[in-house]
C-alpha cells in the first residue's frame, strides 16, 4: 500500500531507522498533530479521495485544498496576471510576504508526496499516482497558509526525452525564484546525474540568472535589496534509501561535507547555492518518516542569511520576467544510444582546440588527423601557409614557400638589403618583398592566399626558413650595432652619415669634415644632426636651414633645404624653379634623391638600436627558445649568466648557453636556419 495512507495514528507501525541528520525543532508539528483520519483496510477498499478533482482546479476557492498549473511543459504561463495568481493561491488576499520552496528529482521519486507531507499535513494537495505515467507535467503551485510558503512542484527528469532540453530550462527558471530547493532522491546511492544537474544549475544561475534578477528587482514596484535577491537559494538534498544506510559522519566529516567533496571530485562548482544540507532517511517498512526534513526546512525558513520574504506579486512577476527572457525555440532531439563523441578521436588541435573528426584509432590505418572547421593562426606554431593564387584559381592548389635571398653575401650590408621571394613550382617567382623601393603590397594582396593549418600533437612544426625572419633581422641589427659602435660613433648617426657620403653630390662637404655649423659656428657632437645646404653644399644646423627654395643650377627643381645665408642672397642664385639645369649636376642630384630614400630606410632600421636590446629579443625570438628570464645558467657548464657572462641561445635546442660553450657553427635546416649558426656543444656532440 502507498505509505501516504498511513499516519502515526494508522494501524501500521513505523519501523524506520534513525535518520542520518536529526535537528530538533518545535515549529512544525508531527504526524499526530496533522489530524489525519484513521484508515481501516478491507478487501473492499480501493481508494481514498482527499482532494477535489483536478478538473475543478480552475474554480475560485477560499480553502487551501488543491494546487494549480502555473507553467506547462512548453514553458507557457497558464496564469494570465498577478491578480489571478494571488486569488488562486486558495483565497490568499492580504499580500503578506512569503517564501518560495521548490522540489526537484526524478520521476517517481515521490516529489509531490514529499511536499504534501511536509507542508499540507499529508493531504493530497499535489496529485500523486501509482501509474507508470508521470502525474506531474509542468510546474504546479500551492500555498501553505501556516508557514506562508509558496510551494512549486516540478516535472521529473525522467519524463519525455524529446523535450528534455526545454524541461531543464524550465526547471532552472523555477530554481532561480526559489528560496529553498529540495532535491529528492529515492534510491540506494547518490548518482552522478544529481551532481551534474546541480553543478550545471549553479553555473547557469551565476552566469545568467543573477544579472536577470537584478534587472527584475530594479524595475519592481516592491523591490528588495538587490544583493539579497540575487543570492542563491539554499539546497536541501533529501535522500531516502531502503536497503542501504544513508550518509553518516565519517573521518570527522559530516554528510554535507562529504557531499561538497563529491562535487569537488567531479570538478563541479556549486557557488550558486547559498548553503547545502543533507537529510538521509532509511525506510525499511513504510510509511516514511518526514520529521527530519520538516525540521531542516523549518530551520532554513528561520535563517535570515538566505533571500528575504517578499510579496506574492514579486514572486509572480519575477517568474514571468525570467520566463519571458529565457525562452525561444530549442532543437529537440533524443540522444542516441552511442553518442558520437564516444566514437570520435579525442585529439585536440593545439592552436584552435577543435576536435579531430575522424574515428578513434584512425592513426592505425595511416589516416591523419582532420577537422572541417577552420583553424586560427598562432605565432608560436607558425601554422600559416601560402597557396599560389593563380594555381588555386585554376583549380590546382599548390603550396608555396618563402625564401630569403642575399644570404650568401659576406658584407654586413646584406642585413640592410635582405629581402625574400615566394616561388611557385609551376609559376616561378610570384612575389618579391622589395620589388619596388617603396609601396610594395603584402603577398596576400597580389600573389598568394593565406591558409591556416591545424597543429595536432606530435606534428612537426613548419620547417621553412620563414620561421625565424625576426631573429635574422635581430642578428643583423646586432651585427650592425657592434660594427658601427666599434668605430666610436653613435650607431644610427654614423650609418646615415656613411651612406649619405656615398651618394653625396661632388660640391657637398663630406660629413667627416663638418665640425661646426657654417652659419652660427655651433660645434657638432656625435649625436648632433647635420644638414647640407643644397645651394652651397656646406654643413649647417637645423636652426640655420629653416628655409626652402628651388636651386635649378644645382639640379633641384623643387623646393629644398638651403642655409639662411644662401636664402638671403637668392638674388644671385635663381629662386625660380625652371627646367634649365646642368646635365651632370642632374645625374648627381638624382643619385642623391635615391640616397635620401635609402638613408631614411636605414635610419628606421638603425633607430631600433636606440631601444633596449632585451625588448627587441623578446619580440623577435623564435617560439622554441627558452625565455631569457628562465635561462639562469648555461645549459652546458652551468655557469650563472650576468654582466660578465653573456646569454646566447643555441639555434638547435633553444637553450641558454654561454660564449665558450657555443663556439661551433652549423646549419639547422629543421629549425629554419639553412646557413651555419650558433649551436651549443651538447647539440654538436649529439651529431658526432
Amino acid at each position: 500500500m502507498d505509505d501516504k495512507l498511513f499516519g502515526r495514528s494508522g494501524h501500521l507501525k513505523n519501523h524506520n531507522k534513525l535518520p542520518a541528520i536529526m535537528t530538533p525543532v518545535n515549529t512544525i508539528s508531527n504526524h499526530s498533530d496533522f489530524g489525519l483520519p484513521d484508515v481501516t483496510i478491507t478487501s473492499q477498499f480501493t481508494s481514498l479521495k482527499l482532494t477535489p478533482d483536478y478538473n475543478d482546479s480552475d474554480e475560485e476557492s477560499d480553502d487551501y485544498s488543491h494546487s494549480f498549473l502555473l507553467l506547462d511543459e512548453k514553458e507557457r504561463l497558464k496564469v494570465p496576471n498577478v491578480e489571478t495568481f494571488v486569488k488562486r493561491l486558495y483565497g490568499y488576499k492580504n499580500n503578506s510576504p512569503v517564501k518560495v520552496i521548490s522540489i526537484f528529482g526524478n520521476t517517481g521519486d515521490g516529489k509531490s508526496h514529499t511536499l504534501n507531507q511536509c507542508f499540507f499535513k499529508g493531504s493530497e494537495v499535489f496529485r500523486t499516482s501509482s501509474e507508470q505515467k508521470a502525474c506531474t507535467v509542468g510546474i504546479w503551485v500551492a500555498f501553505d497558509p501556516t508557514l506562508n510558503i509558496v510551494c512549486l512542484d516540478t516535472e521529473g527528469f525522467s519524463g519525455s526525452a524529446l523535450h528534455n532540453k526545454q524541461r531543464i530550462r524550465l526547471l532552472l527558471k523555477v530554481l532561480a525564484v526559489s528560496d529553498i530547493v529540495i532535491y529528492k532522491v529515492k534510491g540506494e546511492r547518490l548518482q552522478d546525474d544529481m551532481f551534474n544537474f546541480l553543478g550545471s544549475a549553479s553555473k547557469a544561475y551565476i552566469k545568467h540568472f543573477q544579472k536577470a534578477l537584478k534587472s527584475v528587482n530594479y524595475h519592481s514596484s516592491d523591490p528588495v535589496k538587490s544583493s539579497d535577491l540575487t543570492q542563491g537559494p539554499s539546497l536541501c538534498i533529501f535522500h531516502e534509501t531502503r536497503n542501504t544506510e544513508p550518509l553518516i559522519s565519517c573521518n570527522g566529516k559530516n554528510a554535507s561535507e562529504q557531499i561538497y567533496e563529491r562535487f569537488h571530485e567531479l570538478q563541479l562548482n556549486i557557488d550558486g547555492f547559498a548553503s547545502l544540507r543533507y537529510i538521509g532517511i532509511q525506510t525499511i517498512v513504510p510509511p516514511t518518516d518526514f520529521g527530519p526534513i520538516r525540521e531542516v526546512l523549518n530551520e532554513e525558513l528561520l535563517i535570515n542569511s538566505n533571500r528575504p520574504q517578499r510579496s506574492p506579486h514579486v514572486v509572480y512577476l519575477t517568474l514571468k520576467a525570467l520566463n519571458d527572457k529565457f525562452t525561444g525555440v530549442i532543437k529537440n532531439s533524443i540522444e542516441p544510444l552511442f553518442p558520437d563523441q564516444h566514437l570520435t578521436c579525442p585529439t585536440i588541435c593545439q592552436s584552435c582546440e577543435q576536435r579531430c573528426a575522424n574515428s578513434v584509432g584512425h592513426l592505425k590505418d595511416n589516416i591523419p588527423h582532420f577537422s572541417n572547421s577552420k583553424c586560427r593562426f598562432q605565432s608560436q606554431f607558425e601554422n600559416s601557409i601560402y597557396i599560389c593564387k593563380v594555381c588555386k584559381d585554376n583549380g590546382n592548389a599548390i603550396e608555396v614557400t618563402t625564401k630569403y635571398i642575399n644570404e650568401n653575401q659576406n658584407s654586413w650590408l646584406k642585413y640592410a638589403f635582405s629581402e625574400y621571394i615566394i616561388e611557385c613550382p609551376k609559376c616561378g617567382i610570384i612575389y618579391r618583398s622589395k620589388q619596388y623601393w617603396y609601396g610594395n603590397d603584402n603577398p596576400e594582396k597580389t600573389a598568394v592566399y593565406s591558409e591556416t593549418r591545424h597543429i595536432w600533437p606530435g606534428m612537426d612544426l613548419p620547417s621553412s626558413s620563414s620561421m625565424n625572419p625576426a631573429r635574422k633581422v635581430l642578428d643583423g641589427v646586432t651585427y650592425l650595432s657592434e660594427t658601427v659602435a666599434s668605430v666610436g660613433y653613435e650607431p644610427s648617426r654614423l650609418l646615415s652619415s656613411w651612406v649619405a657620403d656615398q651618394f653625396a653630390p661632388k660640391y657637398w662637404k663630406p660629413n667627416s669634415e663638418i665640425k661646426e655649423c657654417i652659419i652660427c659656428k655651433l660645434q657638432f657632437s656625435s649625436t648632433s644632426v647635420k644638414h647640407h645646404c643644397r645651394a652651397c653644399g656646406e654643413g649647417v644646423c637645423d636652426e640655420c636651414s629653416k628655409h626652402s627654395m628651388c636651386v635649378p643650377d644645382r639640379g633641384w627643381d623643387t623646393p629644398v633645404r638651403v642655409c639662411n645665408f644662401c636664402y638671403k642672397r637668392s638674388g644671385s642664385i635663381s629662386s625660380n624653379c625652371s627646367e634649365s639645369s646642368s646635365r651632370g649636376e642632374e645625374n648627381v642630384v638624382s643619385a642623391r634623391k635615391f640616397s635620401e630614400a635609402l638613408v631614411n630606410t636605414l635610419s628606421s632600421v638603425a633607430s631600433v638600436l636606440e631601444y633596449p636590446k632585451n625588448l627587441i629579443k623578446d619580440t623577435a625570438k623564435p617560439s622554441y627558445w627558452i625565455p631569457d628570464n628562465e635561462a639562469l645558467d648555461c645549459v652546458v657548464c652551468k655557469s650563472l649568466f650576468g654582466p660578465v657572462l653573456i646569454l646566447h641561445h643555441c639555434r638547435e635546442c633553444g637553450n641558454g648557453v654561454c660564449e665558450n660553450c657555443s663556439n661551433h657553427r652549423k646549419p639547422v635546416p629543421h629549425r629554419g636556419w639553412p646557413n651555419p649558426v650558433r649551436v651549443c656543444d651538447l647539440c654538436v656532440n649529439k651529431d658526432i
